[in-house]
């Protein structure tokens, strides 16, 4: 099998045909990939205790993805050994109308993470980028001066402490069929079905090509986009594992040390 970037090269054009969805790289099953995964889980958990403690960083998570990519199970799987004392989730739907009256970051920055914390953005303000593209919502000129100010806020979050890491799930069409009639025949699932999501279907092209402007416009070395090939849910949660540990662990991550000398302590009995 050929190998993958999962970060497209920055300044170039990307074209999301040159990706495969269903791509594994060296990793032929789930029970192989599992392993993998559990073990990041562990680094995870002693990298995020060194975050919170030192109070120093502070990590942000952005999930983007076609619908059923799967942003709900990569928080559910990859994120599930954090402690929830250090960690944020956010999801963000169609704005509400204060929101509207405001420039469309106003109602993100609240929810980025603060020092010793963790973010994970369930969609994100790229749905501003996105949705009002594909749907024609606001002028070309609008939207695509956005890109410029969301490099500009990721660069100033930079600036102050936060790492970025930014995973767009990446599916196959057919593959959005699949999760789509597995959600309408599963009783289990059925709540997360919406006849909506029948209706964006129809726009697949035009979001594709919304994506590759997103991938291109806004893939800056402080803050690079990964493609994660969804297909497979248990190759999506390792590539999302391994990139979080790998982003904590380079932060060179240390316990403070204690704000008294300690050595003459003695508790008493």
């Amino acid at each position: 099998m050929s190998k993958q970037p999962l970060i497209p090269r920055i300044g170039k054009k990307v074209h999301l045909a040159d990706f495969d969805p269903a791509f594994h790289d060296d990793f032929e099953n789930e029970k192989t990939a599992n392993k993998r995964v559990e073990e990041d889980i562990v680094r995870l958990d002693a990298l995020q205790d060194m975050l919170y403690a030192g109070g120093a960083r502070s990590l942000l998570v952005v999930l983007q993805g076609i619908d059923t990519g799967g942003k709900d199970g990569t928080v559910r799987h990859v994120f599930r050994g954090l402690d929830p004392q250090g960690v944020h989730v956010a999801s963000f739907k169609a704005p509400t109308a204060d929101e509207l009256a405001h420039d469309f970051l106003w109602r993100i920055h609240p929810h980025t993470p603060a020092k010793g914390r963790i973010s994970i953005f369930n969609r994100s303000y790229y749905e501003d980028v996105l949705v009002p593209r594909v749907h024609k919502l606001v002028p070309k000129s609008v939207w695509e001066a956005r890109y410029d100010q969301i490099n500009q806020f990721e660069s100033m979050l930079v600036a102050n402490g936060t790492a970025i890491l930014k995973f767009f799930l990446y599916i196959s069409k057919d593959e959005q069929k699949r999760r789509l009639e597995d959600r309408l025949h599963d009783p289990q699932k059925q709540w997360k079905f919406s006849l909506d999501d029948l209706k964006e279907r129809d726009y697949w092209d035009t979001y594709i090509e919304a994506y590759e402007g997103m991938l291109t416009r806004c893939n800056t070395e402080e803050a690079p986009w990964y493609i994660v090939p969804g297909n497979h849910k248990w190759y999506r949660n390792l590539v999302v594992a391994n990139a979080v540990a790998d982003t904590l662990d380079k932060m060179k991550l240390s316990y403070p040390k204690p704000k008294e000398a300690l050595d003459a302590v003695v508790v008493a009995d």
